[in-house]
């Protein structure tokens, strides 16, 4: 599946941004608390897009580190790494999942809190 680009429509009245369209989706806000950060980690089945609503979080993409801020947005594709942190202030985040939705799919690569598979 390739995933469709955000997109903002003026209209009379102000604009409205759209994220996705006729696809099944999970929508949720994360918060990561000052000083926390989500383990490095990958999905199989699905893409996930994100949007910075507060906070200046740490994003990684892949070998890409970003600092972002308000208003930032990202495209994680399956099978790409992933994580974002709070290193300077508490974050909050819009992810919009597309796909296969199963909180079992995630691949935690790194975890600080003791959740990463061990390589036998």
């Amino acid at each position: 599946m390739v995933p469709e680009e955000p997109f903002t429509d003026e209209r009379p009245w102000g604009n409205f941004r759209q994220y996705c369209h006729g696809e099944s989706v999970t929508v949720k806000t994360i918060f990561v608390k000052k000083g926390a950060r989500l383990s490095l980690q990958y999905h199989h089945g699905r893409d996930e897009f994100w949007h910075v609503i507060s906070g200046t979080p740490e994003v990684t993409i892949g070998t890409t580190v970003t600092d972002a801020s308000p208003g930032d947005e990202f495209e994680i594709s399956r099978a790409t790494l992933h994580r974002i942190g709070a290193p300077r202030g508490d974050a909050l985040f819009l992810e919009i999942s597309r796909g296969n939705f199963d909180e079992t799919d995630i691949v935690r690569v790194e975890d600080e809190y003791g959740r990463a598979k061990k390589k036998t």
